[in-house]
């Protein structure tokens, strides 16, 4: 008897951890997609925006540098605290947040609150990566952290697709701000969703003092794969974030097509990019992980260059969007899978927040640069700068991969 529920025990167990897991995924998914819908949003509305609060491009490029300028700034601080308090709080902090600044942008008169309100979306960018990474190492069995990780991540470019398509065409029918303000209302509810169903965290762990931890001062400064992965995330996502902001004008301005065509661009690229997120990280096993970042970057380069010849052969800019959510956009998962990978005990939050940062001041440095181009028409240059950044981050990450395999080696001679 006692042998027959031991067993039974056993094997329900499974299929509860399933079912968590499942259901921790979808919300993570969900998580991701709000903690950077801002951005595609700007990019999928920005000729509406243009048009309506009298934005030169170039301003249009601002808002991103400063949503992530501040997400990157916060960013290391954000995985300290995401370690203290736990995955639950930050998610539910990260959903409200999210929702205000949605708010605000949708209220935003001109370009003074509408800079205001981008910022204080920098605050749930800086917590996505570190509190659903640690959510994953909390309930996620090991075998599957790389898929679940995979997937979670496709929630940001589930995100572009939400702001691309039905977003943008809601903005058709409702107008620009009902539509920032139904996604508004939408992260409310994730957040309630979040509160009810994350197990609850630990009690909030005290902060430690200098003196009993010695490397506090210096645990903000990235070293080992820790560094060269945000320095891959730099440039990679300078590049990414160039595409996502100005993909919707370069349709409206030099290829002629109308601003709802032109937002499903973005949502193009976003479908891309859920799949290509998915499948290329089921493919980061170790031993092969290490090398997709680098590979995946030579293969964006070749996605701008289709965005660049879109102004000779209009359909190669739809094959461009595409290619650069298979490629550019799988880049940023799999460094996050490199992370949860091989994150030391108790920085899992820390170390994704150090990669994040790094991603984060690529798109803040990217558009502004982008823009003085696009200001002046010039998007064939643009493209050629995007393809330069790709480039760059395919260099570093190459780089990373050979010394890495080298000192395996050198620890198992």
């Amino acid at each position: 008897m006692g042998a027959q529920g031991t067993t039974a025990a056993t094997a329900a167990a499974p299929d509860t951890g399933d079912g968590r897991a499942r259901r921790l995924t979808a919300l993570l998914i969900c998580a991701m997609a709000f903690s950077m819908l801002q951005l595609f949003l700007l990019g999928a509305l920005g000729p509406r925006l243009v048009e309506e609060l009298d934005l030169s491009p170039a301003v249009l490029g601002l808002t991103t540098t400063v949503g992530f300028g501040t997400a990157a700034a916060l960013s290391p601080a954000g995985g300290r605290m995401v370690d203290r308090v736990g995955p639950r709080r930050s998610l539910v902090l990260l959903l409200v947040v999210s929702a205000v600044a949605l708010a605000l942008i949708g209220a935003a008169p001109g370009a003074g609150l509408l800079l205001g309100a981008v910022a204080l979306g920098g605050i749930p960018q800086a917590l996505a990566n570190p509190a659903t990474n640690k959510a994953i190492l909390a309930v996620v069995p090991q075998a599957r952290r790389g898929a679940v990780t995979g997937l979670k991540q496709s929630g940001v470019q589930l995100g572009a697709f939400a702001a691309g398509l039905p977003l943008a065409a809601l903005a058709g029918g409702l107008g620009w701000r009902g539509a920032v303000w139904t996604a508004s209302g939408a992260a409310l509810l994730a957040g309630a969703w979040a509160l009810r169903a994350l197990p609850a965290d630990p009690p909030v762990r005290s902060v430690p003092s200098v003196r009993s931890v010695p490397s506090v001062g210096t645990s903000y400064v990235p070293r080992g794969m820790v560094a060269w992965l945000a320095g891959f995330s730099l440039f990679l996502g300078a590049g990414i974030a160039s595409v996502n902001t100005y993909l919707a004008l370069y349709g409206v301005r030099a290829l002629g097509m109308g601003p709802t065509p032109a937002g499903a661009l973005v949502a193009a690229l976003g479908v891309a990019g859920v799949l290509g997120r998915i499948g290329w990280s089921k493919a980061a096993r170790p031993g092969r992980a290490e090398w997709l970042p680098g590979l995946l970057a030579c293969g964006a380069v070749g996605a701008a260059a289709l965005l660049a010849a879109g102004s000779l052969v209009p359909p190669l800019v739809w094959a461009g969007a595409v290619a650069v959510g298979v490629f550019a956009v799988s880049g940023n998962a799999i460094s996050m899978v490199l992370v949860v990978q091989r994150a030391a005990a108790g920085r899992a939050g820390q170390d994704s927040a150090l990669v994040a940062a790094g991603f984060f001041a690529g798109f803040a440095v990217g558009p502004p640069l982008f823009g003085l181009l696009a200001q002046s028409g010039r998007y064939g240059w643009g493209w050629l700068l995007v393809a330069v950044e790709f480039a760059a981050a395919g260099a570093v990450a190459f780089l990373w991969a050979v010394r890495d395999r080298r000192a395996g080696a050198g620890r198992t001679a």
